[in-house]
């Protein structure tokens, strides 16, 4: 009975351990957007002195995407895919971004849905996390590239919503990857 018990101990205090370990993942590699920092202020800017000059403070996405129209077919081919296990965006994924850029360039008053996806392996909580740093690695790279990161929103997917249903390696490589949809004003 007390081996019972020592046994059901260690295997509650591994899986303590393993889920400590796994939460305590941080994508702290991810650059910080260019001129924000914490809380959402322009890091140059001084909290005291824009509410002083009555300027707004918060930088926070303010679009709903209620007003706005999607266009999934317009930006569909620059579809960004990933590595296993990874939201490092490509070498060979670079000019897929730029021609995102470019298109936000050409349409100044269009936004941006970057949706995160995985394949269905990993957990849920995984998946989610993972799509969510696909989805903001993508915006990173918009931003480094001259695109004002308050013009794009991001979700994560995870593995709900598989662009192939298959379950085999074929199948989660086309899985894995951003997708960008462009959001038109309504007119």
């Amino acid at each position: 009975m007390k081996l019972n018990k020592f046994a059901q101990l260690s295997v509650l205090a591994m899986v303590v351990a393993f889920a400590a370990a796994g939460c305590s993942k941080n994508p702290s590699n991810l650059t910080k957007l260019p001129g924000y920092g914490p809380g959402k202020v322009p890091v140059d800017e001084d909290p005291n002195r824009l509410a002083q000059e009555g300027k707004p403070i918060s930088t926070e996405i303010n679009w709903d995407p209620a007003n706005f129209i999607e266009d999934r077919a317009a930006l569909a081919p620059q579809t960004v895919h990933f590595d296993f296990d990874s939201y490092a965006v490509k070498s060979g994924e670079k000019s897929k971004v730029r021609a995102v850029v470019a298109a936000l360039k050409a349409d100044a008053p269009a936004k941006l849905m970057i949706e995160g996806h995985c394949d269905e392996r990993g957990t849920e909580e995984y998946n989610r996390s993972l799509g969510e740093r696909r989805a903001l690695a993508l915006r990173e790279s918009l931003a480094a590239m001259g695109i004002d990161p308050m013009r794009i929103r991001t979700i994560s997917w995870g593995e709900d919503k598989p662009v192939d249903p298959g379950h085999d390696e074929s199948a989660w490589k086309k899985n894995r990857r951003g997708e960008f949809v462009l959001m038109l004003p309504k007119k």
